[in-house]
């Protein structure tokens, strides 16, 4: 791991994507489920960060050090909404490639361990990671029914999206090939590579 680049993700801090700044609220105001989707969206987008970085080290591809900063972004934004519901945040101390929640520990595992194959396997990782990351922020904005949750989660997703298609085009300029669905259907996946990047955080 390059200690400087980490070093420079990590300072990052919150950019366009950012949790609300209102009064301060209770985790009593949110359902168990939303409780749960915000501890778990939050190591999702660290385990996206951190396997990025470590392909970053690994191949040098520039994708990686980029996509890995807006990760940083996105957890920093649910780390916001994890402090204005005085919720606890289950990556507070752990560093690169440790997580609290077991499925996210063997996911991340088993994820970087083929991305050190290859740089193409490991662009294909960051494939999985980012259709992994649209399906479960779905499944996250239909769960709650609070407006300043739903529009971090609306800005993640969007950011995703836009992760996708890079990581598609990076794909595309390696091999020649079109990028093939792994968790999403290939309509889902065509639909969004073949779209415009989008502005998030808008």
């Amino acid at each position: 791991m390059s200690l400087k680049l980490a070093s420079a993700i990590l300072a990052i801090g919150l950019t366009s994507i950012s949790a609300p700044l209102l009064a301060a609220k209770s985790g009593s105001d949110l359902t168990a489920q939303e409780q749960a989707d915000l501890t778990f969206v939050r190591e999702e987008e660290k385990l996206a960060r951190d396997s990025y970085l470590v392909f970053f080290d690994k191949w040098g591809t520039a994708v990686f050090s980029n996509i890995a900063g807006s990760e940083q972004s996105h957890m920093d934004a649910i780390l916001g909404l994890l402090r204005r519901y005085d919720l606890p945040d289950p990556a507070a101390g752990n560093q690169i490639g440790q997580f609290t929640d077991p499925s996210l520990r063997i996911l991340y595992a088993n994820l970087s361990t083929l991305g050190m194959e290859s740089e193409m396997a490991a662009l294909r990782v960051g494939g999985i990671i980012e259709e992994t990351d649209i399906r479960d922020l779905q499944t996250s904005i239909a769960n709650t029914t609070h407006p300043d949750i739903a529009k971090v989660y609306e800005n993640l997703y969007c950011g995703s999206r836009n992760h996708l298609r890079a990581f598609a085009r990076s794909v595309g300029d390696l091999t020649g090939r079109t990028y093939t669905a792994v968790v999403l259907t290939q309509t889902e996946v065509d639909t969004i590579i073949g779209s415009p990047t989008e502005q998030c955080g808008k």
